[in-house]
Parts: structure tokens; sequence; C-alpha cells
């Protein structure tokens, strides 16, 4: 999974990402958005564009917000 989105985004939903990705993979998920992991090419656009610091890459996913990996995945039915 290249990107991953985490709790930060509850509730806030900026859609600043959404915008600036190429790729248009990041998905509403009712709560918060979601990063499609097969349709995400990796760029990085939407991590600056994030105003609440939401999005990492997998490997760098805070270690209190790892449930948000398989949160992720779940999303996607994955």
């Amino acid at each position: 999974m290249p990107h991953v989105i985490t709790s930060p985004c509850i509730g806030v939903k900026d859609q600043a990402c959404t915008e600036v990705c190429p790729v248009e993979c990041i998905y509403d998920g009712g709560d918060q958005f979601y990063i499609h992991p097969d349709e995400c090419i990796d760029c990085g656009a939407c991590v600056p564009a994030c105003p609440v610091s939401a999005i990492f890459p997998e490997e760098d996913v805070p270690g209190d917000q790892v449930p948000f990996i398989e949160k992720n995945r779940a999303h996607f039915g994955l």
C-alpha cells in the first residue's frame, strides 16, 4: 500500500488531497478519505496537500496510527 490516510482526516475531509491526486485514487469513505492501494501511483502529491498531515507512506505511518493501514485495506475489501 503506497500511502495511508490516518485519524486526523476523520471529520475533516478537506479535499485538498483529492484535488491534487493525478489518478483520482482517493475516495470518500464516510468518516474519512481512503487511498485505493491498487490505483495509487505513489507520487506523493497528496502528502503536502493535506492540511491536517494525515497522509503517510505505509512504512512511515506513526505507531499509534498503524491500525489505519488495515482500516484502509478493509475499506477496499483487500
